[in-house]
């Protein structure tokens, strides 16, 4: 085995997996802390040192990756990902460019691309954003047609929230998430009665409808991905089943070769008819004609027919002529 594949062996292991989440976890705890200004000023020069190793182990994770998979690297979104994000945190921090300290944090969502769970949710996510696209289009239209509504409607009875058409936007929209819908509801219901029959009618179109047509298209995405996943795993089990049995018929081939070859070459075997053949041998059968050699005949297989026939009548003759 070369070392790349034992790289690349070593990489996919679950136990190399765990230690790179147990320190994505520690940097992520370590950056929280360096929020708190008690905390930075206890163990300030402790937090650093484990901000920067966990960078260079990042940095040294990465390098080895693209050493093991070579061009393949590039072909995988995740390492992509990966990528990015530690290049960010090798940016300089000094100067102008301070605030892209915060962006260090950034470095927690590697959990994404480790943890096999949280990668099957965003790919499910990014599989349905085609399917999003059409509901968010719908959503915008149903926002744009009820602000246009509204602001003809009720701009002078409540300016701060129906005023002008990108006020009525941001309202209706916070209308939409469920904050205070019902304070500015009634707030126009004061001078406009029958205001409820738009706000409710709207609540209904896009909290209940189109909110939940976006829950639907995500747990549609995710069912069709759990699927495929089942069906490669099965795919895989099966080709692994299939290779084991193409070896076990090789191997039964191999044995069936050799068997004939073992009898061909066995001492007591038809060919020579030797002492211990489990079979008649020719040379026997050839003594038996005449009657004199009676221990070829007893070169014959067990109980075998020729052999036991010939030697009886020469033990019988000698003893005749003995007598």
């Amino acid at each position: 085995m070369s070392t790349r594949e034992r790289l690349r062996t070593l990489l996919e292991t679950s136990r190399f997996q765990q230690v790179i989440t147990a320190i994505i976890v520690i940097n992520a705890a370590t950056l929280g802390l360096e929020t708190s200004a008690t905390a930075v000023e206890r163990y300030g020069t402790a937090l650093t040192v484990i901000d920067h190793l966990a960078l260079y182990i990042f940095v040294a994770e990465l390098a080895v990756k693209l050493y093991a998979q070579g061009w393949r690297f590039f072909r995988n979104p995740w390492n992509l990902f990966d990528a990015a994000i530690v290049a960010v945190s090798l940016l300089p921090t000094a100067g102008g460019l301070s605030v892209l300290r915060a962006l260090r944090i950034l470095r927690a969502l590697r959990l994404i691309s480790v943890v096999p769970s949280l990668r099957r949710v965003v790919t499910a996510l990014l599989t349905a954003m085609p399917g999003m696209s059409s509901i968010v289009l719908l959503l915008g239209l149903v926002l744009y047609v009820a602000a246009v509504m509204g602001t003809k409607l009720y701009h002078t009875t409540a300016p701060e929230y129906f005023g002008d058409l990108p006020t009525s936007l941001f309202t209706l929209f916070q209308m939409m998430t469920g904050d205070a819908w019902s304070d500015i509801t009634r707030e126009v219901m004061v001078e406009h009665p029958e205001a409820w029959v738009f706000f409710v009618v709207f609540m209904l179109v896009c909290t209940f409808v189109v909110l939940n047509l976006f829950i639907a298209v995500v747990v549609s995405a995710m069912e069709e991905e759990h699927t495929e996943e089942s069906v490669q795993a099965t795919t895989e089990l099966g080709r692994t089943v299939l290779a084991e049995l193409a070896a076990l018929r090789a191997e039964v081939r191999e044995l069936r070769d050799q068997v004939p070859a073992t009898r061909g070459s066995d001492p007591g075997t038809a060919a020579n008819g030797r002492p211990g053949d489990n079979g008649a041998g020719s040379n026997g059968a050839r003594n038996n004609g005449t009657g004199s050699n009676g221990a070829g005949g007893n070169g014959a297989g067990n109980n075998g027919a020729e052999g036991n026939g010939v030697r009886k009548p020469a033990t019988r003759k000698v003893a005749g002529r003995r007598r």
